[in-house]
């Protein structure tokens, strides 16, 4: 089974970039494409970006139960597709979602086993400079501004943190937590015909006595 690694972080943080970057470098975790009714943007590309819908065809597929998690977000649906998620994880696929945190959280409701990662901004102040840089209106940016600290609150239910302060350095934590999560021992006895080709480690691994523990 693949695992589904979900990151989230507050609107500025940088958890596009760090996504980008992170895939680049890592060709075989997959990014799982959101489905949104926002206006494209100049250069989003259909399907890569986002896979974008009206509104009326993200409710057709809301009655039609095609969404892993979905939530209307400052006036816009987004929805993570269950086929993609299930199809990768089926087929022994890592992938990562990028959404919010309160998709992350009813990702981890549907999906236990998923891994969630909150990525967190230098500072505040960054944080606000950041968005300032994006042309939202004053009312916009005050309630952007205003999620932030709840946002940061809900950090620590998610499994891992890591701090946005360095670019190559934020790439590199997501690429150690990825790595972990492959060689952790529930994810190596669970694959453990295609992880351990020896038979005899098998049948030892499994069926062995440890003394050493139950002295």
């Amino acid at each position: 089974m693949g695992s589904l690694f979900v990151l989230s972080a507050p609107s500025g943080t940088g958890k596009t970039t760090v996504a980008e970057k992170l895939l680049k470098r890592s060709p075989d975790v997959k990014r799982i494409v959101t489905a949104t009714t926002r206006p494209r943007r100049e250069k989003e590309v259909e399907g890569v970006d986002y896979l974008f819908l009206s509104k009326e065809e993200f409710e057709i597929r809301i009655k039609e139960d095609k969404f892993l998690e979905y939530a209307c977000v400052y006036g816009n649906y987004y929805g993570t597709p269950k086929e993609q998620v299930l199809k990768n994880m089926e087929e022994g696929i890592d992938s990562l979602l990028v959404i919010d945190v309160q998709g992350a959280r009813n990702i981890k409701r549907r999906v236990p086993e998923s891994v969630l990662i909150f990525l967190l901004p230098p500072s505040i102040e960054e944080l606000k400079r950041r968005l300032s840089t994006r042309g939202y209106t004053d009312s916009n940016f005050a309630e952007r501004v205003s999620k932030v600290e709840a946002e940061i609150a809900c950090a620590r239910y998610f499994d891992y943190i890591v701090v946005n302060d360095f670019l190559d350095k934020a790439v590199s934590a997501m690429e150690y937590i990825i790595n972990s999560q492959r060689y952790s021992k529930e994810n190596v006895l669970k694959d453990a015909m295609k992880t351990i080709k020896d038979p005899n480690i098998r049948d030892a691994l499994f069926m062995g006595e440890c003394k050493t523990f139950l002295e």
